[in-house]
Protein backbone atom coordinates (compact mmCIF):
# COMPACT_ATOMS: atom_id res chain seq x y z
CA UNK A 1 0.00 0.00 0.00
CA UNK A 2 1.64 3.65 -0.88
CA UNK A 3 1.75 6.23 1.45
CA UNK A 4 -0.63 8.70 -0.94
CA UNK A 5 -3.20 5.79 -0.71
CA UNK A 6 -2.73 4.67 3.24
CA UNK A 7 -3.73 8.92 4.17
CA UNK A 8 -6.42 9.30 1.28
CA UNK A 9 -9.09 8.74 4.22
CA UNK A 10 -7.67 12.25 5.77
CA UNK A 11 -7.98 14.19 2.82
CA UNK A 12 -10.51 16.71 2.80
CA UNK A 13 -9.85 18.18 -0.54
CA UNK A 14 -13.20 19.94 -1.89
CA UNK A 15 -14.25 20.28 1.72
CA UNK A 16 -15.35 23.61 3.51
CA UNK A 17 -15.15 23.61 7.32
CA UNK A 18 -15.71 25.89 9.40
CA UNK A 19 -13.57 26.59 12.78
CA UNK A 20 -14.24 29.17 15.79
CA UNK A 21 -11.62 30.33 18.03
CA UNK A 22 -9.39 30.28 15.15
CA UNK A 23 -7.57 33.52 16.01
CA UNK A 24 -4.59 31.39 18.56
CA UNK A 25 -3.79 27.99 19.98
CA UNK A 26 -6.08 25.04 19.09
CA UNK A 27 -8.49 26.84 17.16
CA UNK A 28 -5.24 28.34 14.51
CA UNK A 29 -3.53 25.22 14.61
CA UNK A 30 -6.80 23.51 13.49
CA UNK A 31 -7.18 25.73 10.66
CA UNK A 32 -3.57 26.16 9.44
CA UNK A 33 -4.19 21.45 9.44
CA UNK A 34 -7.30 21.24 7.86
CA UNK A 35 -6.29 23.62 5.11
CA UNK A 36 -2.97 21.94 4.39
CA UNK A 37 -5.79 18.61 4.41
CA UNK A 38 -7.27 20.07 1.69
CA UNK A 39 -10.04 21.63 2.92
CA UNK A 40 -11.81 25.44 2.42
CA UNK A 41 -11.74 27.58 5.87
CA UNK A 42 -13.69 30.08 7.17
CA UNK A 43 -12.94 31.47 10.49
CA UNK A 44 -14.10 32.77 13.15
CA UNK A 45 -13.34 34.27 16.27
CA UNK A 46 -13.82 37.14 18.64
CA UNK A 47 -10.57 38.57 18.23
CA UNK A 48 -9.89 40.72 14.66
CA UNK A 49 -6.22 40.68 14.62
CA UNK A 50 -5.13 37.39 15.46
CA UNK A 51 -8.21 36.15 12.98
CA UNK A 52 -6.06 38.23 9.86
CA UNK A 53 -2.74 36.62 10.85
CA UNK A 54 -4.63 33.00 10.52
CA UNK A 55 -6.08 33.29 7.66
CA UNK A 56 -3.14 34.84 6.26
CA UNK A 57 -1.29 31.29 7.20
CA UNK A 58 -4.52 29.29 5.94
CA UNK A 59 -4.19 31.06 2.65
CA UNK A 60 -0.36 30.36 2.43
CA UNK A 61 -1.32 26.23 2.88
CA UNK A 62 -3.29 27.01 -0.44
CA UNK A 63 -6.79 26.86 0.78
CA UNK A 64 -9.60 28.65 0.15
CA UNK A 65 -10.37 31.01 2.91
CA UNK A 66 -13.04 33.58 4.56
CA UNK A 67 -13.09 35.05 7.95
CA UNK A 68 -15.54 36.92 10.42
CA UNK A 69 -15.70 38.62 13.57
CA UNK A 70 -17.76 36.30 15.62
CA UNK A 71 -18.50 36.02 19.47
CA UNK A 72 -19.60 31.98 19.80
CA UNK A 73 -22.17 33.47 22.92
CA UNK A 74 -24.39 35.30 20.21
CA UNK A 75 -26.13 32.92 18.37
CA UNK A 76 -26.91 35.17 15.57
CA UNK A 77 -23.03 35.50 14.94
CA UNK A 78 -22.59 31.88 14.76
CA UNK A 79 -25.90 31.34 11.96
CA UNK A 80 -23.49 34.09 9.90
CA UNK A 81 -20.66 32.33 10.36
CA UNK A 82 -22.13 29.11 8.79
CA UNK A 83 -23.99 31.07 6.49
CA UNK A 84 -20.82 32.41 5.13
CA UNK A 85 -19.83 29.33 4.45
CA UNK A 86 -22.42 27.98 2.37
CA UNK A 87 -22.06 31.87 0.61
CA UNK A 88 -18.84 31.61 -0.12
CA UNK A 89 -18.02 27.41 -0.90
CA UNK A 90 -21.58 26.33 -1.01
CA UNK A 91 -21.38 23.59 1.20
CA UNK A 92 -20.81 23.38 5.16
CA UNK A 93 -19.12 20.03 5.48
CA UNK A 94 -16.99 19.79 8.96
CA UNK A 95 -17.94 22.40 12.02
CA UNK A 96 -15.13 22.46 14.64
CA UNK A 97 -16.44 24.20 17.87
CA UNK A 98 -13.10 25.12 19.78
CA UNK A 99 -13.68 28.82 20.81
CA UNK A 100 -13.43 28.80 24.87
CA UNK A 101 -12.61 30.66 27.30
CA UNK A 102 -11.22 29.65 30.81
CA UNK A 103 -12.01 31.47 34.70
CA UNK A 104 -8.93 30.59 37.67
CA UNK A 105 -11.11 31.19 40.49
CA UNK A 106 -12.20 29.16 43.70
CA UNK A 107 -16.31 28.64 43.95
CA UNK A 108 -16.62 30.67 46.75
CA UNK A 109 -15.42 33.36 44.85
CA UNK A 110 -16.36 33.06 41.49
CA UNK A 111 -18.79 36.18 40.32
CA UNK A 112 -22.07 35.58 38.77
CA UNK A 113 -20.66 37.45 35.77
CA UNK A 114 -17.87 35.30 35.20
CA UNK A 115 -20.00 32.17 35.60
CA UNK A 116 -22.52 33.13 33.14
CA UNK A 117 -19.82 34.42 30.23
CA UNK A 118 -18.04 30.99 30.79
CA UNK A 119 -21.55 28.86 29.95
CA UNK A 120 -21.98 31.61 27.24
CA UNK A 121 -19.20 30.78 25.48
CA UNK A 122 -18.06 27.15 26.04
CA UNK A 123 -21.45 25.50 26.48
CA UNK A 124 -24.34 27.63 24.47
CA UNK A 125 -21.63 28.50 21.84
CA UNK A 126 -21.03 25.07 21.32
CA UNK A 127 -24.62 24.52 21.16
CA UNK A 128 -25.23 27.72 18.72
CA UNK A 129 -22.01 25.92 15.98
CA UNK A 130 -24.25 22.64 16.64
CA UNK A 131 -27.66 23.93 15.99
CA UNK A 132 -26.35 25.82 12.95
CA UNK A 133 -23.91 22.96 11.30
CA UNK A 134 -26.91 20.86 11.58
CA UNK A 135 -29.42 23.14 9.46
CA UNK A 136 -26.96 23.50 7.29
CA UNK A 137 -25.53 20.17 6.55
CA UNK A 138 -29.00 18.83 5.75
CA UNK A 139 -28.72 15.47 5.33
CA UNK A 140 -25.36 14.83 5.53
CA UNK A 141 -22.62 13.97 5.20
CA UNK A 142 -21.06 16.29 7.57
CA UNK A 143 -18.68 15.86 10.87
CA UNK A 144 -18.93 18.09 14.31
CA UNK A 145 -16.02 17.95 16.19
CA UNK A 146 -17.05 20.42 19.83
CA UNK A 147 -13.56 20.68 22.53
CA UNK A 148 -14.37 19.70 25.89
CA UNK A 149 -11.19 19.35 28.00
CA UNK A 150 -9.74 16.60 30.61
CA UNK A 151 -11.97 19.14 33.45
CA UNK A 152 -14.87 17.63 32.31
CA UNK A 153 -13.41 13.91 33.64
CA UNK A 154 -11.30 15.00 37.13
CA UNK A 155 -11.43 17.31 39.52
CA UNK A 156 -9.73 20.04 39.14
CA UNK A 157 -9.32 22.84 42.29
CA UNK A 158 -10.25 26.48 40.52
CA UNK A 159 -12.00 25.24 37.60
CA UNK A 160 -15.59 24.32 38.95
CA UNK A 161 -17.44 26.54 36.33
CA UNK A 162 -15.09 25.52 33.53
CA UNK A 163 -15.60 21.82 34.32
CA UNK A 164 -18.93 22.40 34.35
CA UNK A 165 -19.50 24.02 31.13
CA UNK A 166 -16.88 21.35 29.26
CA UNK A 167 -19.03 18.12 30.94
CA UNK A 168 -21.86 20.28 29.53
CA UNK A 169 -20.06 19.85 26.02
CA UNK A 170 -19.21 16.52 26.82
CA UNK A 171 -23.26 15.21 27.19
CA UNK A 172 -24.55 17.64 24.10
CA UNK A 173 -21.88 15.96 22.19
CA UNK A 174 -23.59 12.71 22.85
CA UNK A 175 -27.30 13.74 22.78
CA UNK A 176 -27.15 15.50 18.82
CA UNK A 177 -25.26 12.52 17.74
CA UNK A 178 -27.71 10.34 18.55
CA UNK A 179 -30.34 12.81 16.98
CA UNK A 180 -28.32 13.23 13.69
CA UNK A 181 -26.59 9.77 12.88
CA UNK A 182 -29.10 8.59 10.45
CA UNK A 183 -28.66 12.02 8.89
CA UNK A 184 -24.81 10.88 8.15
CA UNK A 185 -23.91 13.81 10.50
CA UNK A 186 -21.01 12.57 13.06
CA UNK A 187 -20.83 14.20 16.14
CA UNK A 188 -17.66 13.60 18.11
CA UNK A 189 -15.28 15.32 20.79
CA UNK A 190 -11.79 15.64 21.96
CA UNK A 191 -10.87 16.52 25.69
CA UNK A 192 -7.29 17.68 25.80
CA UNK A 193 -5.13 18.01 28.49
CA UNK A 194 -2.90 20.65 29.21
CA UNK A 195 -1.38 22.15 26.31
CA UNK A 196 0.78 24.97 25.57
CA UNK A 197 -1.62 28.06 24.78
CA UNK A 198 -2.16 31.68 26.07
CA UNK A 199 -5.55 30.22 27.42
CA UNK A 200 -4.14 27.57 29.56
CA UNK A 201 -0.81 29.46 30.55
CA UNK A 202 -2.35 32.60 30.70
CA UNK A 203 -3.95 31.58 34.11
CA UNK A 204 -1.27 33.74 36.41
CA UNK A 205 1.26 31.48 36.42
CA UNK A 206 3.13 32.58 33.04
CA UNK A 207 1.92 36.48 32.97
CA UNK A 208 4.17 39.14 33.97
CA UNK A 209 2.91 42.16 35.50
CA UNK A 210 1.97 43.67 32.17
CA UNK A 211 -0.28 40.57 31.43
CA UNK A 212 1.09 39.32 28.71
CA UNK A 213 3.28 35.42 28.76
CA UNK A 214 6.35 36.11 30.66
CA UNK A 215 9.07 33.66 28.69
CA UNK A 216 10.72 32.55 32.08
CA UNK A 217 7.29 31.66 33.86
CA UNK A 218 6.17 30.09 30.42
CA UNK A 219 8.84 27.44 30.75
CA UNK A 220 8.30 27.07 34.49
CA UNK A 221 4.83 26.27 34.32
CA UNK A 222 5.23 23.83 30.99
CA UNK A 223 8.09 22.52 33.59
CA UNK A 224 5.67 21.77 36.03
CA UNK A 225 3.15 20.48 33.24
CA UNK A 226 5.68 17.95 32.04
CA UNK A 227 6.96 16.47 35.76
CA UNK A 228 3.11 15.46 36.27
CA UNK A 229 2.44 13.95 32.72
CA UNK A 230 3.20 10.45 32.54
CA UNK A 231 4.33 11.10 29.14
CA UNK A 232 7.05 13.36 30.30
CA UNK A 233 5.23 16.09 28.10
CA UNK A 234 2.59 19.24 27.80
CA UNK A 235 0.75 19.13 24.77
CA UNK A 236 1.22 21.23 22.03
CA UNK A 237 -1.63 22.64 19.80
CA UNK A 238 -1.25 21.01 17.08
CA UNK A 239 -1.37 17.51 19.09
CA UNK A 240 -4.76 18.65 19.33
CA UNK A 241 -5.46 19.55 16.09
CA UNK A 242 -4.15 16.19 14.30
CA UNK A 243 -7.01 14.70 16.66
CA UNK A 244 -9.35 17.44 14.96
CA UNK A 245 -8.63 16.49 11.67
CA UNK A 246 -8.79 12.57 12.18
CA UNK A 247 -12.87 13.14 13.82
CA UNK A 248 -13.37 15.62 10.42
CA UNK A 249 -12.00 13.38 8.00
CA UNK A 250 -13.71 10.05 6.51
CA UNK A 251 -10.78 8.01 8.67
CA UNK A 252 -13.08 8.08 11.70
CA UNK A 253 -16.53 7.55 9.50
CA UNK A 254 -17.27 4.63 11.82
CA UNK A 255 -17.39 6.88 14.91
CA UNK A 256 -19.86 9.26 16.33
CA UNK A 257 -20.69 10.13 19.84
CA UNK A 258 -17.04 9.72 21.16
CA UNK A 259 -14.14 11.90 23.24
CA UNK A 260 -10.69 11.36 22.63
CA UNK A 261 -8.73 12.07 24.67
CA UNK A 262 -5.18 13.20 24.30
CA UNK A 263 -3.61 14.11 28.23
CA UNK A 264 -0.18 12.50 27.70
CA UNK A 265 -1.78 9.88 30.30
CA UNK A 266 -2.50 12.34 32.86
CA UNK A 267 -5.55 10.33 34.06
CA UNK A 268 -2.84 7.56 35.03
CA UNK A 269 -1.89 9.73 37.83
Amino acid sequence: MSGEHAFAAFDLSGRTAVVTGAASGIGRATAILLARAGANLVLGDVQESGLGGAAAEVKEAGAGVAQLRTDVSSAADVEALVERAVAEFGRLDVMANIAGVLSDSRVAELEEADLDRILAVNLKGVFFGCRAAVRAMGEGPGSIVNMASSAAFAPYPTLSAYSASKAGVVALTRSVASEVARRRIRVNAIAPGMVDTPMVLGRGRAVGEDERLDPERREAALAAARERNPLGIAGRPEDIAHAVLFLASDASRYMTGQVLHPNGGAPMV
